[in-house]
């Protein structure tokens, strides 16, 4: 997930070589192409799969390795700060909700039970990354809160990946990644129409 753009380096702009269209730049025949892992993979089964659709293919492969991709960008940046991916998923749920929320909501977004919430928030609290507290309007609420540090680590985890998100999509203009965006929204809409929402 990206942060916000004034928190990233702008990327360089594009030289006078890179495709000017996004049809220049889905085109393999486009003087300027490169061609990637994916081309390959289509060439090799196209004459096994006759009936195969170059474009089709190729666009579902190349999106399935950016997500893994991403998804290794993101492990590593959980290894640099030292996180396990459970104590991530928990922080990012209580900066989700603005720095702090009851147990049972974390319960409810992590779709646990509320011992094995406590026990995560037990383990961040040692590690200094969260802290409990009584609700200033029921005392028998309990509050969690990302502590500084928490927060700091977090945020920390999310710039690696947000950098790489913007790295990757600085080789198409403004124009080609809202053009991009919203063909993705299309085929989102059409995926979400029949299958429930898994987020990140």
């Amino acid at each position: 997930m990206a942060q916000p753009e004034e928190r990233r380096t702008p990327s360089e702009p594009r030289t006078p070589s890179e495709p000017r269209t996004a049809r220049e730049a889905s085109d393999p025949r486009a003087p300027s192409a490169a061609r990637d892992w994916t081309d390959g993979h289509v060439a090799r089964w196209q004459p096994v799969l006759p009936d195969l659709d170059p474009v089709v293919e190729g666009a579902v492969t190349r999106m399935k390795k950016l997500s893994v991709h991403l998804r290794r960008v993101r492990e590593q940046s959980l290894v640099d700060f030292d996180l396990e991916r459970h104590e991530f998923d928990t922080l990012h749920k209580i900066a989700g909700r603005g720095g702090s929320a009851a147990p049972s909501e974390l319960a409810q977004d992590l779709d646990l039970a509320p011992a094995s919430v406590s026990g995560r928030l037990d383990a961040l609290e040692k590690r200094g990354f969260v802290r409990r507290t009584q609700s200033t309007t029921d005392r028998r609420r309990v509050v969690v809160e990302l502590t500084d540090a928490g927060h700091e680590t977090w945020l920390g985890a999310m710039d690696v990946l947000g950098h790489e998100e913007y790295r990757l999509l600085g080789v198409l203009s403004p124009e080609e990644r809202a053009l991009l965006n919203g063909m993705l929204r299309r085929v989102m809409v059409e995926a979400e129409s029949t299958e429930p929402t898994r987020h990140w």
